[in-house]
């Protein structure tokens, strides 16, 4: 695999399991389960999906 095509994977992976696990938490929410350890460690895996998204934003890899 080139490594545009590994970065193009890598990014809708990342983008996909984002996707996901934000309906997940909606789903917990909506449940009342906003202190459950699985909705926080989502939480705490979309701060990093946002900081990685913003770097690569900042260098031009996605809009």
């Amino acid at each position: 695999m080139e490594r545009l095509e590994a970065f193009e994977a890598m990014l809708a992976d990342l983008t996909r399991q984002a996707a996901w696990e934000k309906e997940q938490m909606e789903q917990l929410k909506a449940a009342g389960r906003e202190k459950s350890a699985t909705y926080r460690q989502y939480f705490g895996n979309r701060l990093i999906y946002s900081q990685i998204f913003a770097w690569y934003k900042k260098y031009g890899l996605m809009e």
